[in-house]
């Protein structure tokens, strides 16, 4: 192993196998997370919304298992580039907030998937609480479009 000197601040500058982490012109070494992973400061934005699609999902799920067995929930940061769009679609103006795919029996199964497009619900809320609210109102409009019930049968 060669070692020199950094003419920046006369430290050893170590090269070869096994050699040390450079360090910065303070003298400092690699820098670890700020925050630790158990705090709640740690989640990002994608993972705090997949919290409350679950939560709206698990409560429906416990009152309605039967008819919500073979559904899928996905989520995804932005909805496809399409000029137009389905009935299927849940839109905002001309921006979709998600998506329902009826699913199709017979011999290759497709199961009834509802797709929620994170980035567009994140932007049409004001803060966390009211991003939860959405999430919740949007997914019971397409579980209730699914089911074919009015959505004020499955929020109450």
């Amino acid at each position: 192993m060669t070692e020199r000197t950094s003419p920046a601040n006369g430290g050893p500058i170590s090269s070869g196998p096994g050699r040390r982490p450079r360090r910065d012109r303070h003298g400092r070494g690699l820098r670890g997370r700020l925050v630790p992973a158990t705090v709640p400061l740690a989640r990002t934005k994608a993972e705090i919304f997949d919290d409350l699609v679950l939560d709206t999902v698990e409560s429906l799920e416990r009152r309605y298992a039967k008819e919500l067995a073979g559904v899928e929930f996905a989520v995804e940061d932005v909805p496809p580039d399409l000029n137009v769009y389905d009935s299927d679609v849940l839109e905002d103006g001309e921006v979709p907030l998600a998506r329902l795919l009826p699913g199709r029996p017979g011999r290759q199964e497709v199961p009834p998937r509802i797709v929620l497009y994170r980035r567009p619900l994140e932007f049409r809320a004001m803060d966390r609480e009211d991003l939860a609210d959405l999430v919740h109102d949007v997914i019971i409009e397409q579980v209730a479009n699914l089911l074919g019930v009015d959505p004020d049968e499955l929020s109450s």
